[in-house]
């Protein structure tokens, strides 16, 4: 039986990228000695932005401006795990491919990484800018985002030549913008949850605004309140504010780390409920509309189930 390795261990002698590739992970390219991932901690990385230097066992997450070493990939990629379990989970996952105890990793002295620090130059109004608006409509969440979304112009503090980004934007509590575009996912300022008061007994959760933006175009009539997590690290301040409501509707991901969230959301209160059943067959619910959008099938429904779907549609986008 294969030893356990320690944290520490694993931080010296463990291979990232052997960890990304039983993890089914492939670097899109090669950019100098790092190899670029498209992003597995984040949505819609369509620019590989993920980059592991396995010389010095690390990583760095251009996206987020986040990055560590093997534990703390574990750590962001299992986030309901404890540091213990994933600690055994990385073990797991690399089955025993690891350096032996007589050649760890050779010291060195990491390169120190500036993470940039993103600055608001401006903002807009939505429809200012046709890349941000092209962008919402393939979504399908222009409209819809009007009031919520604005157009958020920032620039990476202390670079020269400044160059200016855009992209749509909303913000969390703390007043930053969460901000999206076709290339970006990302947060200017402090990362945390965002909440629409409305309704003081039923609350509707999600992931993302993409996503709560999709509900409301689907529910225009619903006055439910609304909690964006913006990211599923933020799982544990969710839960604590959603305590206040005695109705709570979950809509997340339909993947393992969406289920795992809503597994434990609904051990936390347990009158949650999981409603992601309505975008059944897609990973979320911006994806069934994006889908809708350029007419694709549904791809989880056999054809007798399809026609009965387009003559009873159940989704209010599927009747327009």
């Amino acid at each position: 039986m294969t030893e356990l390795l320690d944290a520490r261990q694993l931080k010296e002698r463990a291979s990232l990228v052997e960890l990304l590739a039983n993890l089914g992970y492939k670097p899109v390219r090669k950019s100098g000695k790092e190899q670029m991932y498209s992003s597995m901690l984040r949505d819609d990385d369509s620019n590989p932005s993920f980059a592991v230097d396995d010389a010095i066992g690390g990583w760095y997450d251009h996206g987020t401006g986040k990055g560590g070493n093997i534990i703390d990939f574990g750590l962001k990629y299992w986030p309901l795990l404890t540091f213990k379990e994933v600690v055994i989970k990385i073990n797991e996952v690399l089955n025993g491919n690891i350096a032996s105890a007589a050649e760890p990793r050779t010291k060195r002295s990491r390169i120190r990484r500036k993470v940039p620090h993103f600055l608001v130059a401006e903002i807009k109004r939505l429809g200012s800018h046709p890349a941000v608006t092209n962008y919402l409509k393939s979504r399908g969440v222009f409209e819809a985002g009007f009031g919520h979304l604005h157009e958020v112009y920032y620039y990476a503090d202390g670079i020269q030549p400044r160059k200016i980004y855009f992209a749509a934007g909303w913000q969390n509590e703390t007043g930053s913008w969460e901000v999206r575009n076709r290339y970006f996912k990302g947060c200017v300022g402090l990362k945390a949850i965002s909440f629409i008061a409305r309704d003081p007994k039923k609350l509707a959760v999600f992931e993302g605004c993409m996503d709560y933006l999709t509900w409301k175009v689907d529910n225009p009539t619903a006055e439910h309140s609304i909690l964006i997590l913006n990211s599923l690290s933020l799982l544990a301040a969710g839960i604590a504010k959603a305590k206040q409501f005695s109705s709570i509707d979950l809509y997340f991901d339909r993947d393992i780390r969406g289920h795992k969230a809503t597994l434990e959301f609904i051990a936390a209160l347990p009158y949650a409920r999981d409603r992601s059943i309505v975008y059944e067959g897609f990973n979320d619910y911006n994806a069934m509309l994006v889908a809708f959008i350029r007419q694709t099938p549904v791809p989880a429904l056999p054809e007798a189930d399809t026609a009965d779907a387009i003559a009873n549609p159940k989704h209010t986008f599927l009747r327009k």
